[in-house]
């Protein structure tokens, strides 16, 4: 057999895969330096200018008057029985506020979170369970609908009117304070979103913990960026208010409902639509005393592999694919906008990079292993494609070194070290997610009713609800 010919086509195979993931690595990295420079150089001037003559905001200074008005906090529940009375007691024992009041949407088919609910609402008037008229699962933004039209009825008959609504999901850890740094900002802005922190699960340190890395990431660095630009801010869905007028402007372009429930992406879709709107958005890191811990929200996430696949298919759905249809790119000459969102849907095209790159890699070692069974020497690199390779390389370091970082910000030196190796453990999930998220939405396509592909969640029952620093 003449073996020069098999050496010959995988080299042809490897240079080219090399090539189209080189290219695409090239032009992801210099995206994702520009964000990096923006953060850095507004990071300088807010630090040599303002901070110089202000000091800093701490959870302290966000004092709440007794007669404040009222926030009101919807959780959406489906099939949360496991969570949701864990979950909702450690709210009230926590919240500090004179004036809120908790809605808690489950579905007529699932009586286990009912029943959960229905206990703590016996004893605490600030807990309303809402029954939506529909089985489930359907989407969170209908069960959100339906505790809307709750609050609506609700200010009816006992008068008043909501200040402002806080989302928030069933797994999650609520900070004491998180309810006087709205209840301050949401008078000057439409939405305010809380860094959200995931808890680091000790049992599945690559999964669970890769959300750690880039949570760490997206809302130190990239949300602060956006709101640089003047760029509409995705909300979270949990630790974020809306103020009643943002809800009230939307809900009269919707026909009376502010949240879409045929997206998978309610609230990502939401906080653009407040921009769109001309709405402001903040992204509020208030430290809990001068040097300490940020207000956040804390939650476990998804611990194995198939968990997070699910969820990030989700996410991918409903920002990256379907996001083109729903959403647009906004105003035409708002150049900051139209680059967030290009950004929030290069997911995608990414992992058909990052496959083609892995694939090289695997060609490669097949290729290298003829090459010195055969004796046949392996091609030489010309200088254009060693430059950019080379590139490649220093901007790989650079964005490691990044998450390492920030991870370390927010998680301290351990969690950073891990940061490393959970890397590759976040590109393997991306793959998955991407080839579910496709099949998913070629059947919204087809037709196919949106529904709520949720994952079972748990609840923190020692100390891990205490940042690690």
């Amino acid at each position: 057999m003449d073996w020069g010919w098999v050496v010959w086509g995988l080299d042809a195979v490897v240079r080219e895969a090399m090539l189209f993931a080189a290219v695409g690595f090239l032009i992801g990295g210099i995206d994702d330096l520009a964000i990096d420079a923006i953060f850095f150089v507004r990071t300088g001037w807010r630090r040599a200018t303002v901070m110089r003559r202000y000091a800093r905001a701490r959870l302290a200074d966000f004092v709440v008057a007794q007669d404040a008005d009222r926030l009101v906090i919807f959780v959406a529940a489906w099939d949360e029985s496991r969570v949701i009375g864990a979950m909702l007691d450690t709210a009230l024992a926590r919240i500090d506020h004179p004036n809120y009041r908790l809605y808690v949407g489950v579905y007529p088919n699932d009586r286990a979170t009912i029943d959960a609910v229905a206990e703590i609402a016996a004893g605490d008037g600030r807990v309303r369970l809402v029954i939506g008229p529909r089985p489930g699962p359907t989407t969170k933004a209908d069960c959100l609908n339906a505790l809307w039209r709750a609050l609506l009825r609700d200010e009816t008959a006992e008068g008043g009117r909501a200040k402002a609504v806080v989302l928030h999901d069933a797994e999650d850890v609520v900070h004491a304070g998180e309810l006087a740094i709205f209840d301050r900002l949401i008078d000057r802005h439409w939405v305010v979103q809380l860094p959200v922190l995931p808890l680091p699960d000790q049992c599945s340190r690559f999964v669970s913990g890769h959300y750690l890395d880039e949570f760490s990431e997206a809302h130190t660095k990239q949300l602060v960026v956006r709101e640089a630009l003047g760029a509409g801010l995705p909300l979270a869905g949990v630790g974020c208010a809306i103020a009643r007028a943002a809800l009230d402007a939307i809900a009269t372009l919707r026909g009376g409902v502010p949240f879409d429930e045929s997206s998978l992406t309610e609230d990502y879709e939401f906080g653009l639509r407040v921009g769109v709107l001309g709405g402001s958005g903040i992204l509020a890191r208030i430290p809990e005393y001068p040097g300490g811990p940020v207000v956040a929200v804390r939650a476990y996430f998804p611990a194995t592999l198939d968990a997070a696949v699910r969820q990030k298919a989700r996410w991918l759905v409903g920002i990256a694919l379907a996001g083109w249809d729903r959403t647009g790119w906004g105003q035409r000459r708002h150049l900051g906008e139209r680059w967030m969102r290009m950004r929030d849907r290069r997911a995608p095209l990414a992992v058909l990079v990052l496959a083609a790159a892995y694939f090289a890699l695997v060609v490669w070692g097949a290729a290298t292993a003829l090459h010195w069974s055969t004796g046949i020497a392996p091609p030489r690199l010309d200088g254009m494609f060693s430059l950019l390779l080379s590139i490649n390389a220093i901007l790989l370091v650079w964005r490691l070194a990044m998450r390492v970082c920030f991870t370390g910000l927010s998680y301290g030196r351990r969690e950073a070290l891990w940061a490393l190796p959970r890397a590759f453990v976040g590109n393997v999930i991306a793959m998955f997610a991407v080839r579910r998220a496709i099949w998913r939405y070629l059947g919204m396509l087809a037709g196919r009713a949106p529904r709520w592909d949720k994952t079972a969640h748990h609840f923190p029952t020692d100390d891990a609800t205490e940042p690690v620093l």
